[in-house]
């Protein structure tokens, strides 16, 4: 089944938006991923439930967001793999607006690449691959040398 990846990373970008706003729905961000999924970046590789550790992750993660001024985020564009009839992978480029402490804004590019499975009516993420985004944060003081929001 083909599926438009790119309207399944406008959705995701949507459902990110807002989480970071008063009416977060954690359970419409798990349903973009499997059961079981890859997570990989600087910290090195880590496998994960799409469970109640995974939600308790997520609240934490956009308490982590917020608490940095994380304003909104922005797709914009995404570059496809097909892999094979039931997999692809997507290269997603998104833009963050933040407010440093001061509340002067920065802007931040960066990408995440997806593997996802496209069998059935709705692709699903199995993997993604992040780069250093704590890195980002702290050359933009938006964080301290210990990770912690300014």
């Amino acid at each position: 089944m083909e599926h438009d990846l790119e309207a399944f990373f406008a959705d995701y970008t949507d459902s990110y938006n807002q989480a970071l706003g008063d009416d977060p729905d954690f359970d419409r961000i798990r349903s973009y991923f499997t059961d079981q999924f890859l997570a990989a970046g600087p910290d090195g590789v880590q496998a994960a439930s799409n469970d109640d550790g995974f939600l308790a992750q997520l609240k934490e993660g956009y308490k982590f967001y917020r608490a940095i001024r994380t304003r909104q985020m922005y797709l914009r564009r995404v570059a496809v793999t097909r892999i094979d009839d039931g997999h692809a992978m997507a290269r997603v480029f998104y833009t963050a607006d933040y407010a440093r402490p001061a509340g002067d804004p920065v802007v931040i590019d960066f990408d995440v690449t997806y593997l996802l499975e496209t069998f059935g009516t709705r692709p699903r993420i199995f993997a993604f691959i992040a780069g250093d985004e704590m890195g980002l944060y702290r050359r933009h003081a938006l964080v301290d040398d210990q990770g912690r929001p300014r």
